[in-house]
């Protein structure tokens, strides 16, 4: 586990720059949430929480907060899938155009899984016309914003 000091920032990438469509890497395709896949995201969440000294949370809670929050919807949680359904990668966006969580399976990294559900991200937001999207990561995941920094995202004023 690599541990951090909790310091987040926030990120947004400009969605009138030039964007790249994704380039799946072969037998990866992206789909949305179905309601069976909420078990195997979760886990994939905590384990990515795991490794940068994230908590872990139970799925009932997640679930329900989720699920039930007014920016939800199912339709702006994107999933990187493998031939067998297996979850690779999620990246789950409030109403907003605002990144909630990405997290890729430690066997599907360095294989373009993350950047591609961003330029997924952002190509869906800018059909949905909004001017950005934000995130918030933590300052000392380095992994994390070097892939940021690839896609063009920038460090913006933290308003809460």
């Amino acid at each position: 586990m690599k541990a951090n000091t909790g310091e987040a920032i926030r990120l947004r990438r400009d969605l009138k720059a030039p964007t790249k469509r994704p380039n799946w890497p072969k037998a990866v395709v992206v789909r949305t949430l179905q309601p069976a896949d909420a078990t195997s995201i979760h886990a994939l969440l905590n384990l990515g929480a795991a490794e940068y000294g994230g908590e872990a949370t139970g799925f009932d809670d997640w679930w329900a907060s989720l699920s039930t929050n007014p920016e939800f919807d199912p339709a702006l949680c994107f999933l990187a899938v493998d031939e067998d359904q297996k979850i690779l990668g999620v990246a789950q966006c409030w109403t907003s155009a605002y990144l909630k969580d990405l997290a890729v399976h430690p066997e599907a990294r360095r294989r373009g899984v993350g950047e591609n559900l961003l330029w997924h991200v952002f190509q869906v937001f800018r059909q949905r016309g909004a001017s950005h999207v934000d995130l918030k990561v933590v300052a000392d995941n380095l992994t994390a914003r070097r892939l940021y920094d690839r896609v063009g995202m920038v460090a913006v004023a933290f308003d809460g």
